[in-house]
């Protein structure tokens, strides 16, 4: 499966199990948006990507947290 930006909940999912200790409130966006391409599934454009759904993929992984 290859993950794109718009894959919101299953990058949620793929980072709670990659990055489990992170605290996932007070991240910087910036740590957020290199995390995600470093994710094995993860194939899209970098530049696709804004703050929008950075604050999208934050919410899922919470939820997905909680």
């Amino acid at each position: 499966m290859s993950l794109k930006w718009t894959d919101i909940q299953d990058i949620a999912i793929e980072l709670e199990e990659a990055r489990p200790d992170v605290d996932i409130v007070y991240l910087r966006f910036t740590d957020l948006w290199q995390w995600v391409q470093e994710l094995p599934d993860f194939n899209d454009d970098p530049d696709k990507c804004n703050e929008k759904i950075l604050e999208a993929i934050q919410a899922a992984w919470i939820e997905e947290r909680g």
